[in-house]
């Protein structure tokens, strides 16, 4: 098969684009010159394209550096306000949505309650909920450079499908095309776990470290990949279910139709059912209807309280020893709305790393607590579009795979 060497030029052009964009991001305010230096491209290229991205407002001479001799060079930096992205998270409940600058700073917020579970309806929804958030923040529609979604479920990020939500029991929607057909803007939506992910890349305890994983805990329980500094999605977007990997298959149906499932046992529901079953043996001194009350009852003293957090700790600290054992990771971060439970969740998940973990692996691993909340979410979401922006188009095609 013969190539073409247009396209070949253009991905080429696409690629000298994205990183010279990428090291203004990084180590601007900075010259040309060490530009040119950093990624081995000639000057005459570093300065069209330079030319080609300040005339896009996405790059702005900010001021000059020190010379020793001679005019001093000019600097360039990214111009924050040179576009802008919207982040959304959506739940069973509501959408959280966050306008951001191109440095990830979130710049207005507006959060929109979903009513309808309709695929038509929560794109009503959403298109309501984005038109709000622009007048808000006074920005021009042609500013906006896109919007990202983050929800939870499997879905193909490079074809824009939601393949199977577990909330809204949707199966093989076009949510992309849809909401792209109303909003006439770019959209790109992504599983929320992995959009959390991209935010500790970027900005977060991933910044560091080129092999991480992230581990939610809160409604559920998912998972986000970055190997050697890129996403993995698994061949069809699937890749990240832990929450619906098997502890015991005796145990509590799962809304997955399976039963014993991770979440049964340290997700929101699973811990309010024990808390259930554990008030009608007598077990714990009062009623919890929600996850709040029953850390409540755990800070109270309450014993069995902390027997189901402990257990839960134990059972999350066993698949996370498994995590570091198939995958040896740098870092793993655990983040979500579950973190609320805190030491009487993650004493004994520390406990259970140590005792399955290879005692080679865990010399290599690093456990962070994050508890970031929704802001983190929606934040995320827009980073699904800052990183078409900034990423080189062959490690965007290679993370969207899957590989």
């Amino acid at each position: 098969m013969t190539t073409n060497p247009l396209g070949n030029r253009d991905l080429i052009r696409a690629i000298n684009r994205s990183t010279v964009l990428t090291i203004i991001k990084n180590h601007g305010p900075i010259a040309r010159a060490e530009i040119a230096r950093q990624t081995g491209l000639s000057p005459a290229t570093v300065s069209a394209i330079s030319a080609e991205l300040i005339l896009q407002n996405l790059v702005v001479e900010k001021e000059t550096g020190d010379s020793k001799s001679g005019r001093p060079p000019i600097l360039l930096v990214i111009n924050p306000h040179g576009g802008f992205v919207i982040g959304i998270k959506l739940t069973e409940t509501q959408a959280i949505a966050a306008m951001t600058d191109l440095e990830a700073v979130v710049i207005a917020k507006q959060i929109e309650p979903i009513l309808d579970h309709a695929p038509a309806s929560v794109v009503k929804s959403l298109t309501n909920l984005i038109a709000r958030l622009i007048s808000e923040s006074g920005i021009f529609k042609k500013q906006l450079l896109g919007v990202g979604l983050g929800m939870a479920g499997i879905i193909d990020a490079r074809r824009g499908l939601l393949r199977e939500s577990p909330i809204y029991h949707w199966h093989d929607v076009p949510l992309r095309e849809m909401l792209q057909k109303q909003l006439k803007t770019l959209v790109y939506i992504d599983n929320d776990v992995n959009t959390l992910t991209q935010a500790e890349k970027w900005f977060g305890s991933g910044q560091v470290a080129n092999n991480f994983i992230t581990v939610t805990i809160g409604r559920g329980v998912g998972m986000g990949i970055v190997v050697n500094g890129q996403f993995y999605r698994g061949a069809g977007g699937g890749a990240g279910e832990l929450g619906h990997t098997v502890v015991d298959p005796d145990g509590p149906m799962c809304e997955c139709g399976k039963r014993g499932c991770l979440e049964t046992f340290v997700g929101d529901l699973g811990l309010l059912n024990q808390a259930a079953e554990a008030w009608k043996r007598g077990d714990i001194s009062a009623e919890a209807h929600t996850p709040e009350e029953l850390v409540a009852l755990a800070n109270a003293g309450d014993m069995g309280a902390i027997e189901i957090f402990r257990k839960a700790g134990e059972i999350l600290g066993r698949s996370v020893a498994n995590l570091a054992n198939v995958l040896n990771p740098e870092r793993i971060i655990i983040s979500g709305e579950g973190t609320r439970a805190g030491l009487w969740l993650f004493n004994p998940m520390f406990e259970s790393v140590r005792q399955y973990t290879l005692a080679t692996l865990i010399n290599d691993l690093e456990i962070k607590i994050d508890p970031w909340g929704d802001d983190a979410w929606a934040r995320g979401a827009a980073t699904l579009v800052l990183s078409e922006l900034f990423e080189s188009p062959v490690y965007r095609g290679m993370s969207k795979a899957g590989g």
